[in-house]
């Protein structure tokens, strides 16, 4: 976390920098323009495939 003094830049870092791994990944989305529910994604950043989704409030453990 910066100095509360920090500048403009390394607050910006500290709030909206995240790391963006290649490959497999596990996602929280919310379906907002639908029914809203939570959901569990398991997709692939480099083949942009959606291996697995699971409703969050199953649990949705991303087996296949």
């Amino acid at each position: 976390r910066p100095a509360p003094d920090a500048g403009p830049a390394a607050w910006d870092d500290y709030l909206y920098t995240r790391d963006n791994p290649a490959g497999e990944t596990r996602d929280l989305w919310q379906h907002e323009a639908g029914c809203g529910a939570w959901l569990l994604v398991r997709r692939n950043t480099v083949t942009h495939e959606i291996l697995n989704v699971t409703l969050a409030k199953d649990g949705g453990d991303h087996a296949d």
